[in-house]
Order: structure tokens, then C-alpha cells, then sequence
């Protein structure tokens, strides 16, 4: 297959994943050589989520249409443009997925396919339904996929590279294991907001994307707000408060009510509105249903103090972003070519 006929199936498979919608009755146009697809994608989506108490059908069909908005000819164009793909030496490259929100290994698949090599791929329990129907569909398409996909429940065995996502726990196994091929290891990481105190409600509000979309579980959720000194938070929990259906979900209700209960006993002093605990915190990573924040002085000493932990962080979030900054409501929205942990998989992919 060449360059241009990759991207074309990938683009075909963007279409494919734009039919998808949250009422499962909601019937779609669609061609009649898909039909068997799109059922049994759609059984799967509700197989994922019964599978995974933290999947909902709304985060499952907002990754497949972030996809679906994804793999347009011209973003696909754009994000390829500046690499060199007909010259690689095809090679295998195992993919060891997370499973933290759907899909969440699919830019890798889509990397390594894209690139011309084989990806060999083991992915986590919690996520391993979806990708296979998707292989599928690809293999419809044009069969050579067949050759060039392989999925395993097994240890990685016979491949010339890896890219490994799990903890910072895992990675040091990861580390170990797959120190004698090039790598990538990802680890854990966060993203935080930092707030001026000018925000209006409504400049507010895409926040609550960044917060809630997926439970706070991805690595791009922002878990953490820097605020000024004597913010007065009323303006973000109004801000938020279209969100506060999420504490209907018994797991995100069970961790807000055992985190609240935690925090009391040991007696700290919280801020929270019936669905998300605010609690002064200089860690990065909160627990589910709860926001760290922090007070700064200088947003120039911010500033700095966050590009001295570049090396933790996912995104930095603010309403005006800068360089290298992300606006408010657009975490869960990267481009393809917005790369994890910022490592290029890509310039990765064409040089093993």
C-alpha cells in the first residue's frame, strides 16, 4: 500500500466513524456495504460499556467523533506533510495500550499504520473491545490490513520497536523489558488551568469539558487549577454547575463521596458543591471528582515554575492561551498532530 492509499482508508474509516450517535435508535445514512459494521460497532459500544463501568455510551461516541473530526483529508495532509513515509523499512512494532477512556491507543495504531510498519498490539482489559471492529472495518477496506495488524493478550514477543503507556509504576518495568529496541515509554502526566480571576462565567464554562469529559481519567483532563491569591471560586461553580448530572453515575458518586469522607476525618478544609471537592493541594494529580488547586503571587513565576515541570504535564490550560498553551474546552480535542507527553510518535516511527 502507498502513502496516499493509507490515508485514503483512514479517511473512509473517519466517514465511517462520524455515523455514530449517543441514542443508539437514531438511525443513519449509510451505505449498505457498512451496514454490517456499523451494527456491530454500535453492539460493541455497549458491550465496552458494560464491560467497563466507567465507559457511558456519551464518552464512547465522543471519541469516535473526535475521530470522525480527526481524519479529514485535509488534517491527515497537514499532520503528514512534513515527514518523508515512502522511504521506511517496514518493521513490527508492538503497542501497549492503556485503557484509562476508549480509544485512548488508537493514535498509536494510527501512527504506526501510517508510517508502513506492522503494529503488533496488546491492549488493556479495560479497553479491548472497540479497536478490534475498527481492524476489522480497515481490513474490509483493502485486506492487506490483515498482514499488518496483529492483536495479542500475550507477552510482546518479535518486534523491532515499542510504544508503552501505563503508569509510572509499569514503566519502569517497561523500561527494563524493552531497553534493547528504541522506545517509547510514557508515564504518568496531568494537566492543569490557570486562571487570571477575570474569567467570566461563560469564558468559563468549555473549563468544565476539561475537568469532567471522561470522569477526569485521561492524562489531558485538567486535574489541578492555579488561581490567584484570594480567588473567589463562585464564578467557576457557577461556571461548571451544567455539569452536575455526572454525581447520577454510581462509581464517580462513590469516589466523591469516599474522598469527601477521607478529607474530613483527616480535617481539611474543602470547597465544594454537591458533585466536585476543591482542596489546596501542590500536587498535580487529583483523585477522581476531586480538583487540586493552588494560589500563586506572579504569573510570570508561574509561568516558569510550570515550564520547570513540563516533564509531568499533559497541558497548561488557560482562557488566552500562548505558545504551547491550550484554551479552555479543547483538551479532549487534540490534532493529530498534538502528540502525548510531546514526543513526536511519527519522527519515532520513520527512524527505527
Amino acid at each position: 500500500m502507498t502513502i496516499e492509499e493509507r490515508k485514503s482508508h483512514f479517511i473512509e474509516l473517519g466517514n465511517f466513524l462520524g455515523h455514530f450517535k449517543e441514542n443508539p435508535q437514531e438511525t443513519p445514512d449509510i451505505e449498505p456495504k457498512y451496514q454490517s459494521f456499523y451494527n456491530k460497532l454500535n453492539q460493541t459500544i455497549s458491550a465496552s460499556v458494560h464491560h467497563n463501568a466507567w465507559f457511558t455510551r456519551e464518552n464512547v461516541i465522543f471519541a469516535l467523533q473526535q475521530w470522525h473530526k480527526a481524519l479529514k483529508e485535509d488534517h491527515i495532509n497537514q499532520w503528514l506533510n512534513n515527514y518523508k513515509i515512502e522511504t521506511v523499512s517496514p518493521k513490527t512494532v508492538g503497542i501497549v495500550m492503556a485503557g484509562n477512556i476508549p480509544l485512548v491507543g488508537f493514535h498509536d495504531f494510527l501512527s504506526v499504520l501510517m508510517a508502513g510498519h506492522k503494529a503488533l498490539i496488546r491492549q488493556s482489559a479495560s479497553d479491548k473491545l472497540l479497536l478490534p471492529v475498527i481492524a476489522e472495518f480497515l481490513i474490509y477496506v483493502n485486506k492487506s490490513y490483515a498482514d499488518v495488524i496483529e492483536f495479542t493478550d500475550e507477552k510482546l514477543q518479535n518486534f523491532d520497536a515499542i510504544i508503552a503507556t501505563g503508569s509510572d509504576n509499569t514503566a519502569r518495568y517497561f523500561e527494563y523489558y524493552f531497553s534493547k529496541v528504541p522506545n517509547i515509554i510514557r508515564k504518568n502526566r496531568n494537566s492543569v488551568a490557570v486562571l487570571t480571576g477575570k474569567e467570566t462565567r461563560e469564558e468559563l464554562k468549555p473549563l468544565g469539558e476539561d475537568i469532567f469529559r471522561y470522569y477526569g481519567l485521561g492524562c489531558r483532563n485538567v486535574s489541578k487549577l492555579y488561581v490567584p491569591r484570594d480567588y473567589d471560586f463562585d464564578t467557576f461553580f457557577k461556571a461548571i454547575y451544567p455539569w452536575n448530572p455526572i454525581i447520577n453515575r454510581d462509581k464517580y458518586a462513590n469516589n466523591y463521596d469516599y474522598n469527601k469522607a477521607v478529607y474530613l476525618m483527616s480535617e481539611y478544609k474543602l470547597l465544594e458543591n454537591g458533585f466536585l471537592i476543591l482542596k489546596q493541594d501542590e500536587s498535580f494529580g487529583s483523585p477522581i471528582a476531586t480538583l487540586f488547586y493552588e494560589f500563586y503571587e506572579s504569573q510570570v513565576e508561574l509561568q516558569k515554575y510550570l515550564k520547570n515541570k513540563e516533564g509531568q504535564l499533559q497541558c497548561v490550560v488557560k482562557n488566552k492561551p500562548g505558545e504551547n498553551e491550550i484554551a479552555f474546552g479543547q483538551t479532549q480535542q487534540p490534532h493529530l498532530w498534538d502528540y502525548a507527553d510531546n514526543v513526536d510518535t511519527m519522527r519515532f516511527l520513520l527512524n527505527i
